[in-house]
């Protein structure tokens, strides 16, 4: 039982900051130290709140959980009060949206890798290439390749 009135108890929670998913932000950085890619950023002040951001190549980089950003193979919603779920969900997805509108206004490219793609598979691989090759168009580098 709760000790706190929900009143409380939703001041408390909105107090809470995510500071990232770690896991999954060190797979992806594990990854592109591996495919020698090299001039991106984490912390990044842009909109949005990118994972990893390649400053001179206008890339901006999310790493969606499957569940908080409604992932259409893994996200379930609990079975307790799934209308507040739904919306949550649905919010987050259409902030997602949003963030990429904003960004392609500003003349940034976007990639989104749900958390299950680093895993591996062909998302992954499509996703890793398509980053390669606007890290490429830019200013940035690809060990071994001249920068522009």
């Amino acid at each position: 039982m709760d000790t706190v009135s929900p009143i409380e108890r939703s001041r408390i929670m909105a107090s809470v900051k995510s500071s990232g998913n770690k896991s999954t932000e060190v797979v992806l950085a594990t990854m592109l130290r591996k495919e020698h890619l090299s001039g991106w950023r984490r912390n990044y002040p842009l909109v949005g709140k990118p994972d990893f951001v390649f400053p001179a190549a206008r890339l901006a980089i999310f790493v969606d959980g499957c569940f908080w950003h409604g992932c259409p193979k893994h996200c379930r919603m609990p079975a307790d009060n799934r209308k507040y779920w739904n919306q949550k969900i649905n919010r987050n997805v259409e902030r997602d949206r949003g963030i990429n509108k904003q960004l392609h206004g500003k003349g940034w490219s976007v990639v989104r890798f749900w958390e299950h793609d680093l895993c591996g598979g062909q998302g992954l691989t499509r996703k890793m290439r398509r980053m390669k090759e606007i890290v490429q168009q830019g200013k940035c580098s690809v060990r071994g390749k001249p920068r522009r």
